[in-house]
């Protein structure tokens, strides 16, 4: 039976929530996220938008990373990046900082392997995370320990793991606007 958690709470399960591994597949072009809002105005103008909104979600990581648990990402991307993704990579140094393991894959290469389009975590190899969205916006997550679920969830991020490239080599390939 699945448990549905709301935006709100996904913060403070990754407090509790699992014992040695998170990883997430990110596979939207866009996300609608409250705090990014102003943020992303800023990136899009040229100008270093800062870390503010962000502190919570990076002293999450940086306190679960320092326990020994690992948290990784693969994120699909276009070619080129959409800005919003461009604005994610900007960002992405901070959370790598915090510890976490930020992968990128091309929606090509992705689509070439026949990986889905999915958002999804993968908690302990154990316990999946869908999202639910209305439009861009994350209502929050629908957490499953169905093995065929799980299983699934396991394919796909030990493939997307496989052929994604690290944060700092995609970074090279894609000239910042700030």
């Amino acid at each position: 039976m699945a448990q549905f958690i709301d935006a709100n709470a996904i913060t403070e399960f990754f407090r509790t929530g699992f014992q040695h591994s998170a990883w997430r597949l990110e596979a939207r072009r866009e996300y609608q996220v409250d705090y990014e809002s102003d943020r992303y105005k800023t990136f899009l103008r040229g100008e270093d938008p800062g870390i503010a909104g962000r502190e919570r979600w990076l002293g999450t990581i940086r306190a679960i990373t320092e326990r020994g648990l690992r948290v990784e990402r693969v994120r699909l991307v276009d070619e080129p990046p959409t800005d919003y993704q461009r604005f994610l990579l900007w960002g992405t140094g901070h959370t790598v900082e915090a510890g976490e393991d930020i992968r990128y894959l091309t929606r090509a290469r992705s689509e070439e392997v026949g990986l889905p389009a999915r958002d999804f975590w993968l908690f302990d190899s154990r316990v999946l995370g869908r999202f639910r969205y209305e439009g861009d916006h994350s209502l929050g997550m629908e957490l499953t320990e169905d093995p065929s679920e799980v299983l699934v969830g396991c394919q796909i991020r030990d493939a997307a793991w496989h052929y994604a490239i690290r944060y700092e080599e995609f970074k090279a390939r894609v000239p910042s606007r700030v």
